[in-house]
This record gives structure tokens, C-alpha cells and sequence, in this order.
């Protein structure tokens, strides 16, 4: 059974930047897709970054350019950078692995809670 911890959240103002990062235990995530994503109250849960086993990566245009994604394979362990945070960043963020057709496929961490005040 894989656990997924996130972490790096915390408050900071319009313009900052964090990283995250989500260590995974019990398993490799090695040759999985890893995705970040983000529930706002009230929203649904977004999916804000992608990278592929390989390494490729993909974003929405709502964070594209700001935020990255990269892979620690030696570390079993994903990380999130972001920059030129916004206050509609505000969420938690939470990572998994997704399989083919898009759907997460481990159970969710505990989330980290990211707030960027204007």
C-alpha cells in the first residue's frame, strides 16, 4: 500500500513562490504518471500539473509557465514549484498517480495547505 505525504505549503503573498514536495512510501511510484492537484473550498478537485514516467509534463493554462513539476525517481519523491503565486492559488494541494484514463489511483495523502494573501 503506497502513502503519499505532502508538504511546503504555507502562507505567502501574491507574487511568492513555494515548493512542494510528495513522498511516496510503501512502493515505488517509479513507472507511474504523478499528478498534482488542488481542491479550493467549495470546488471540485483540479488536477494543476502532470508528469509522465519518462518525464513530460503537462499543465492547464491557469498555472502554466508558473508552476512545475519534476520527479525524484531515486527519492520516490514529486515535487511542485511554484512562482508568481496568485490568490486564486489557494487550496490544498494534494498528488497521486493516475492511470490511463486520467483516474487517481492511490489512496490521498493529507494534502498541504497553500494560501497566497493579496
Amino acid at each position: 500500500q503506497v502513502q503519499l505525504v505532502e508538504s511546503g505549503g504555507g502562507l505567502v503573498q501574491a507574487g511568492g513562490s513555494l515548493r512542494l514536495s510528495c513522498a511516496a512510501s510503501g512502493s515505488t511510484v517509479s513507472s507511474y504518471p504523478m499528478g498534482w492537484y488542488r481542491q479550493a473550498p467549495g470546488k471540485q478537485r483540479e488536477l494543476v500539473a502532470s508528469i509522465s514516467s519518462g518525464g513530460s509534463t503537462n499543465y492547464p493554462d491557469s498555472v502554466k509557465g508558473r508552476f512545475t513539476i519534476s520527479r525524484d525517481n531515486a527519492k520516490n519523491t514529486v515535487y511542485l514549484q511554484m512562482n508568481s503565486l496568485k490568490p486564486e492559488d489557494t487550496a490544498v494541494y494534494y498528488c497521486n498517480a493516475f492511470d490511463m484514463l486520467g483516474t487517481p489511483r492511490l489512496n490521498w495523502g493529507q494534502g498541504t495547505q497553500v494560501t497566497v494573501s493579496s
